[in-house]
């Protein structure tokens, strides 16, 4: 009985401890740093986009967006600070998920569950930006294709991929709505200037709906791929990309949806700065 209080109370000691340095303004200033990390890559992959509406070549995906980053002078410094405020942000999110709603006496479930979804896609984009910075990036196109083809060969691999596929396009739907409705202001201190203010409001709404229809061609493909036998067509957003501008009026759509994608980078890192702690 003793023994277990004791570890009841060092385990009580260790979240106060993570609670605590979650809190802290340095390592705030370094999350939200990874909001603005995450806008730059969603620009740059609008402008790849933009350039492929156009007839010129490119991958518009993270992969593509990085590559361009470690191209630029001091390239691989640039990613390493990246990898750093990518990594800082998920382990922020996860310290709220896991201790930071422990004095609320009814937190709410889908609030934890957002931190540590958020938590896992940003560790997920730091180790991305690690393996560029260390010399071992893959190509994401044939990465994601090759992890398709093998979950199909494994058991009710077929069923998890088309569930996978499935939970991408609820969360584009999820994006869209967000859009629409304009849902995400309660995550923003609006500014009181109303130039400022208007801003937030477009690039957020124009950037939510883009995002949206992009996860909606993602999660699109990987279910067709899965219920046709063909895991080469599962090809990440690149692809999906690729595949509107094949589309009748592609080029115009791609526009549109690459517009919005700059416009969503540009509303990460407003967000960076105005978000609601």
């Amino acid at each position: 009985m003793i023994r277990r209080l004791a570890i009841k109370e060092e385990i009580k000691k260790a979240a106060d401890a993570a609670e605590e340095a979650s809190n802290s303004r340095a390592f705030e200033i370094a999350a939200r740093s990874g909001f603005a990390v995450s806008g730059i890559l969603h620009v740059l992959i609008g402008l790849i986009a933009l350039q492929l509406a156009f007839g010129n070549s490119g991958e518009a995906d993270v992969s593509g967006a990085i590559a361009q980053l470690a191209s630029q002078p001091f390239g691989p410094l640039l990613l390493w600070v990246c990898f750093a405020a990518c990594a800082a942000l998920a382990l922020w999110q996860l310290t709220n998920a896991i201790f930071g709603h422990r004095r609320q006496t009814n937190p709410k479930l889908t609030k934890r569950l957002s931190e540590a979804g958020q938590g896992i896609v940003f560790a997920g984009l730091a180790l991305t930006i690690m393996s560029f910075a260390v010399g071992q990036a893959k190509n994401s196109r044939e990465s994601t294709s090759d992890g398709t083809a093998t979950l199909m060969q494994a058991p009710f691999g077929v069923v998890l991929l088309v569930a996978v596929g499935a939970g991408i396009m609820i969360a584009g739907v999820v994006f869209a709505v967000r859009g629409f409705t304009r849902s995400f202001k309660k995550d923003l201190v609006l500014s009181s200037r109303q130039g400022f203010r208007t801003f937030q409001i477009v690039v957020g709404t124009v950037g939510y709906i883009a995002k949206g229809i992009a996860l909606l061609l993602v999660g699109l493909l990987v279910v067709i791929a899965t219920v046709s036998a063909r895991p080469e067509q599962s090809t990440g957003l690149d692809g999906s990309l690729k595949a509107l501008k094949e589309q009748p009026y592609g080029p115009y759509l791609l526009v549109a949806v690459a517009v919005g994608l700059i416009a969503y980078g540009l509303f990460l890192m407003v967000k960076a700065k105005t978000m609601r702690a």
